[in-house]
């Protein structure tokens, strides 16, 4: 059997261009993680609660809490700007890659691309849509392996819209049969693989929004560069983004050429018949 982590990544509200005011935050949402092997998860928790504590020792101790129960938010440590500058900060997210392996363990994603501009979507809507698509690639994924498998989320404010579409993913058409059942919701600051999937999932969101606006996101590319293919060597083949034409990718469809004539008949009826608008006086 295996324990699914996931968290989420990109962001689930509308986006229309990093320099928005409102709307600026990412052109990508999903949900990602890891994947670890039921006899992994305790060596694995412990393993993380280890690389956590020896590099944020500093920050845990002036805030007079136990490593077991101090949390640091991936998007606070896999910014650009340090990755770039300090090494130890990079090679903090190649050993926690290399922690998931070294268990037997994998990456698991599934996101979509936003359309752009687009400020009615329902939040809800996405992230259960997205859900289903998660738990279905999941159990296809484990099917293959002949294994069962349980999810563990983070607390959400969706929680019972994310358990309905759960049980009807589970026993409704085409039944997720390998999910032995509905998740289990954990509060992160406890659960040390649910921070390690938080931090997958800082990861991801960096990737990906440069992936889908390389242009707004040039921040970006020395981040894709540290991670891209070592977090890709790591996943399920399954791993994706769903990606769709955007608002700004969507071209005029070419005019024909217009050509101005006086006044006839038959010469303009020809014309128009080639393919040629005809502009009157």
């Amino acid at each position: 059997m295996f324990f699914v982590f996931l968290d989420e990544f990109g962001h689930i509200g509308p986006f229309i261009s990093r320099k928005d005011p409102s709307h600026n935050t990412s052109p990508v949402f999903g949900v990602g993680g890891i994947i670890l092997p039921e006899q992994a998860v305790r060596k694995f928790s412990s393993a993380f609660l280890q690389l956590k504590s020896a590099f944020f020792d500093d920050e845990i101790s002036n805030s007079r809490k136990i490593a077991q129960i101090w949390e640091k938010k991936g998007t606070d440590i896999f910014k650009p700007r340090p990755l770039e500058k300090y090494t130890e900060r990079r090679r903090l997210g190649f050993r926690l890659i290399n922690q998931v392996t070294a268990f037997g363990g994998s990456v698991f994603y599934h996101g979509r691309e936003k359309t752009i501009g687009k400020l009615d979507g329902n939040s809800v809507g996405l992230y259960t849509t997205i859900f289903g698509y998660t738990i279905r690639k999941l159990n296809s994924h484990f099917r293959n392996l002949n294994e069962n498998f349980i999810i563990v989320l983070d607390q959400h404010s969706s929680r019972k819209e994310l358990l309905v579409c759960a049980s009807k993913t589970m026993y409704g058409r085409n039944p997720a049969k390998r999910m032995l059942c509905p998740p289990f919701e954990v509060e992160s600051h406890v659960n040390q693989p649910i921070q390690a999937a938080d931090w997958i999932c800082a990861i991801l969101g960096r990737l990906w929004a440069h992936e889908l606006q390389a242009h707004q996101y040039e921040d970006h590319e020395k981040t894709r560069n540290y991670y891209w293919d070592r977090i890709h060597d790591a996943s399920i083949s399954s791993s994706n983004v769903t990606l769709r034409r955007t608002i700004d990718n969507l071209m005029p469809l070419p005019q024909p050429p217009s050509v101005e004539l006086p006044p006839s008949t038959s010469l303009e009826i020809a014309l128009k018949a080639a393919g040629f608008g005809v502009i009157k006086r």
